[in-house]
């Protein structure tokens, strides 16, 4: 490793921490101070005794278990292990007291644990990515914590590691701005630290006078350090400083910083020190082997009473075989009764079938039915909905127009009322899925809050959000489902309560593994819905209170609610009072795991900016929808020629250039798809998105197999048509 681990700080604050315990009771005060006494003699390299203090620590703290203490004693071990011994052992040291620290709210454990995680993983070149991933968390903890001091070593380390990966600039980054709060600190190893990781970064950019003059302060401020563990960091210093002389040639003080180091290391790294770690560690390991084996034994005590109960079962189960063999030959009787029986049985069969065979032809009507309507509605909102805002911005006088409002609103209206129709019978098709990805779900609560803060402040509501800190930051999810049972919950609580109070909470009611169960509530003192109500409200098309003023209800958002909740294997109630308020609550489970974290993030969409304008051509039969798309493209500098069907844009591509094409998939003579794929036969590959009124989930198999390249469902806001121009212009070659 380029620079040693920095580890002092933590055993200093263990070392201390006896001192803020005086109000616990007698026996956590001794475990304490025997933990301080361990960090102690570690500093003083006294091994032994440091793992024998610490061993004592460990197994008082079982006895009364305190989970905080468990953590701090096996941080200790841990560090005794990697220093002296067996990394691979502190590892599973460090591991252990991670998972009794996350059973706790005590946020300064679970940094130490993560930074020594991370040393052992980087020093030791186990894994790199791992070990970063551990200081970024550190990190984290230390900033939430606002300890300076730590936010200082945990950075220093994470520079480190970067320089040992020779990512050198990206380590760099995390070393701005920290050298004035060192230098004017008192934390010695911070400030050797510093200077050594700017020797090494100045010597791979070959200024080899700013490397040697901090390589040279380093060394100064080791000689002022009079702590034996530290040492160490000077023994990594003469490695690092004669490795500097060698790319320089500078051979003779080469020789002599490696001698210097090798020196050094047998003081600090000796037989005798070594053989206390195995010799106490050995202890530590035999008592833990009893602790399994004390585990062990209960199981055995408990299978005893097992096998006594089995015994009772034998009798039971030959009583019950008895009657069994009665039943059987009761069974023996009926059987002719059984036949005739399976006779009516296949007659009932046949008609079934053909009952389903109708069932299933109405079925494709119906789906048949709900696209067509979809598709019909979607086109003329479009229109509607475009042109508004076309008037709007020609016409800036009409904006506060009551009636021009009214004419936008409608088709909104119309548009919200088609998309839950749509989802309620997706839903009961069984043809929604969800998508998972990693989100964090705080940020997306406070989205859902912030975007229903007009709804309650026209209601005279306040809006409130309290969400447990021990959630984790990332879980993995369908992110855009949850938002809906947010929306539909949180907007409905808001919608019946005035001059009240909405209150949403999320915690943690459980957690099984990786899989965190979240408890969400959204409680508001509204008019509340009577006892015999309470179960219709979750029916489709019902509402149980509805205003002379409120039109846009649908009778369909909690229905969408209970069925997305199922979707997603969780649980919903309810609990209300008349004139009091109601209580909705819902528990739903989400993976918290690593590695599933990991390849989701890695695997985010990348942003895009509009760099360069791209010419597009728009193929759309309607005049109205031809006139919207073409206003969105001129508003946003993308120059556009407009053809009304297929056969014109297959000849007009034969003779100018275009960087994409907006295609409309329901058009006379000749439809998108196959406009799509004589395009690609002519061997022309640029880009072609399908603009369309119908459903996404419908067409989106028709559109792979015409090489489209992407869907934007009518009506859309103008901006998502422009980031998926920029994405795929910008991506193709």
């Amino acid at each position: 490793m380029t620079n040693k681990p920095l580890r002092t700080f933590l055993l200093v604050l263990l070392s201390s921490q006896f001192v803020f315990a005086q109000t616990e009771e007698m026996t956590r005060k001794e475990i304490s101070k025997m933990i301080a006494k361990s960090s102690n003699h570690m500093l003083n390299l006294e091994c032994e005794k440091s793992l024998i203090a610490a061993k004592n620590a460990l197994n008082e703290a079982y006895r009364i278990n305190d989970k905080v203490l468990i953590a701090k004693a096996y941080n200790i071990i841990g560090l005794n292990h990697e220093e002296f011994s067996d990394f691979k052992k502190a590892v599973q040291y460090y591991e252990k007291g991670l998972r009794y620290a996350n059973q706790t709210d005590n946020d300064t454990i679970k940094d130490w644990l993560h930074n020594n995680l991370a040393s052992a993983y980087c020093y030791h070149k186990l894994d790199f990515e791992k070990g970063i991933e551990h200081y970024k968390i550190g990190l984290y903890y230390s900033e939430k914590l606002k300890d300076s001091s730590e936010i200082i070593y945990t950075r220093l380390n994470i520079a480190s590691a970067y320089f040992e990966t020779k990512k050198y600039d990206e380590g760099f980054k995390y070393l701005v701005g920290l050298e004035k709060q060192i230098l004017k600190g008192t934390e010695l190893e911070a400030q050797i630290s510093l200077n050594s990781l700017l020797g090494s970064y100045y010597t791979h950019s070959n200024n080899f006078a700013k490397a040697e003059a901090f390589y040279k302060t380093a060394l100064e401020l080791c000689q002022k350090n009079k702590v034996e563990f530290l040492q160490t960091n000077a023994c990594d210093l003469y490695k690092e400083f004669s490795q500097y002389y060698f790319k320089i040639k500078d051979f003779e003080n080469a020789y002599f910083y490696l001698e210097k180091y090798t020196t050094t290391k047998e003081q600090i790294y000796n037989e005798e020190r070594i053989n206390e770690v195995k010799k106490a560690g050995s202890q530590i390991e035999l008592d833990e082997y009893k602790r399994l084996v004390s585990q062990i034994e209960s199981e055995k005590q408990l299978q005893a009473r097992s096998l006594q109960q089995s015994r009772i079962i034998v009798v039971l189960f030959i009583i019950t075989l008895i009657f069994l063999l009665l039943f059987l030959f009761s069974l023996y009787k009926n059987n002719e009764i059984r036949k005739k029986i399976n006779n009516e049985l296949k007659i009932a069969n046949k008609q079934l079938k053909e009952a389903k065979d109708q069932a299933e032809e109405v079925s494709q009507l119906k789906s048949q039915f709900i696209s067509t309507i979809s598709h019909e509605l979607r086109t003329p909102l479009y229109g509607v909905v475009g042109i508004t805002d076309i008037i709007t911005d020609e016409h800036k006088e009409l904006s506060e127009s009551s009636y021009l409002k009214s004419i936008k609103f409608s088709p909104k209206y119309l548009l919200s009322l088609e998309n839950h129709i749509l989802q309620v019978y997706k839903i009961d098709e069984n043809k929604i899925k969800l998508e998972n990805s990693a989100f964090n779900i705080i940020e997306d609560l406070h989205l859902v809050t912030d975007s229903l803060m007009f709804l309650a402040e026209k209601n005279k509501n306040r809006l409130l959000l309290e969400v447990d800190e021990d959630i984790p930051t990332l879980l993995i999810g369908d992110r855009v489902r949850l938002s809906q049972i947010f929306m539909n919950l949180i907007g409905n609580a808001l919608k019946f309560t005035h001059k009240g109070r909405v209150k949403i909470t999320a915690q943690i009611e459980k957690i099984e593994g990786t899989i965190y169960y979240l408890r969400f509530e959204v409680i508001d003192n509204g008019i509340g819905i009577a006892e015999e109500d309470q179960e219709k409200v979750f029916e489709k098309f019902v509402q149980i209170e509805r205003k002379e003023d409120d039109y846009q209800g649908t009778g369909l958002g909690l229905p969408i609610v209970k069925q997305l909740v199922t979707l997603f294997n969780g649980e919903i109630s309810i609990k209300s009072k008349e004139n009091v308020g109601t209580t909705m609550t819902v528990i739903i489970g989400f993976d918290s795991d690593p590695e599933e974290i990991k390849y989701y993030t890695d695997n985010l969409e990348v942003e895009y900016a509009l760099e360069q304008s791209y010419r597009v051509l728009v193929v759309e039969d309607n005049k109205i929808n031809q006139i919207v798309t073409k206003k969105i493209l001129d508003d946003n500098n993308f120059p556009n020629v407009i053809v009304d069907n297929g056969f014109h844009a297959l000849d007009l591509l034969q003779k100018e250039t275009f960087d994409v094409v907006l295609m409309d998939i329901n058009m006379p003579a000749i439809n998108g798809f196959e406009t799509t794929k004589r395009i690609r036969e002519l061997g022309i590959n640029i880009p072609v998105i399908a603009l369309t009124a119908f459903d996404k989930q419908e067409i989106s198999e028709q559109v792979f197999a015409a090489e489209m390249n992407g869907i934007i469902i009518k009506p859309f806001e103008p901006k998502q048509l422009c980031k998926m121009i920029v994405q795929l212009c910008g991506t193709n070659p």
